[in-house]
């Protein structure tokens, strides 16, 4: 048998292996590093042994300790319910005004009803419940149907102009453009614009006052401050829900958009409801 060459730059003997003149020296593992590679081997076949591992047609061996990750998390599950069934009940047995009283059920009702925001408001409303262009801000302080726990409640389970259910809130702006003539349109528009802000022409909301009055205040109030059973806006807190300048009031005037918000409490339950009411009503913006 043939020595192997030694390698002249380090003095060390080769595999006798060689590829475009390079050869590999023989440096064999250190033995710590050898016998912990061998460790994990044994390790490795021992978790086989002991753990669902090893891939069948159909299955997988189930391991000696019989442990199951599914069952695991079922076992977690099941306990997180049962710790949930009393507050649930609770809820369940309670008003809306009685849980906000009570401070650990608040919180548990305010954490589950954050959890059926995300699910089931969030896509109009937004993640953080700041509304857009249609869709109501819930943080601040202006509410439509009003902001109590009881009004909140109620908007939630029923819903507004929402066909599926008789109580939903049902109450609707007429269309103007029927009723007035377009320069009475536009003095209105720049009066209710002017309220918060100056408006295009002063004499155009001089006169928009009257027209107000004689077509609006029967819902919206002599002060412009909305009246929450009819649904109908605050005008004067400079807060748009459909959208800003005396262009966008003309078109609303003439041609008003009405919302549509769903009846929640036929497709979530009373329970949710309850939980979603004291939520919203904890966002900043509650009575």
């Amino acid at each position: 048998m043939s020595e192997k060459p030694i390698d002249e730059f380090s003095g060390v003997e080769t595999t006798g292996h060689e590829w475009d003149g390079i050869r590999e020296l023989n440096n064999p593992m250190p033995r710590w590093w050898v016998w912990t590679f061998y460790a994990t081997i044994l390790w490795a076949v021992g978790y086989a042994i002991a753990y669902p591992a090893l891939p069948m047609i159909t299955d997988t061996t189930k391991g000696m300790l019989g442990f199951s990750s599914r069952a695991e998390l079922q076992q977690n599950l099941d306990q997180a319910r049962a710790s949930q069934t009393k507050f649930h009940e609770l809820i369940a047995a309670r008003t809306v005004r009685e849980i906000d009283s009570d401070p650990a059920l608040r919180e548990f009702a305010i954490a589950g009803g954050a959890s059926a925001f995300k699910v089931n408001c969030a896509p109009c409303h937004g993640s953080g419940a700041s509304g857009g262009p249609g869709f109501p801000n819930l943080n601040d302080d202006d509410w439509l149907w009003g902001g109590d726990l009881d009004a909140i409640q109620t908007t939630i389970a029923h819903g507004i102009r929402f066909d599926g259910d008789a109580d939903s809130h049902a109450s609707e702006m007429p269309p103007f453009a029927d009723v007035l003539e377009p320069v009475q349109m536009k003095q209105v528009a720049a009066y209710v614009w002017g309220l918060t802000n100056t408006p295009s022409d002063a004499g155009l909301a001089e006169a928009g006052k009257q027209v107000f009055l004689d077509n609006c205040a029967a819902c919206h109030g002599e002060d412009a401050k909305g009246k929450a059973e009819m649904g109908a806006p605050d005008l004067v807190d400079a807060i748009w829900l459909k959208a800003r300048g005396e262009d966008a009031i003309f078109r609303q005037v003439a041609s008003p958009k009405h919302g549509v918000m769903p009846a929640w409490a036929g497709r979530l339950g009373d329970t949710t409801v309850k939980e979603l009411t004291i939520f919203v009503h904890s966002l900043g913006g509650g009575i």
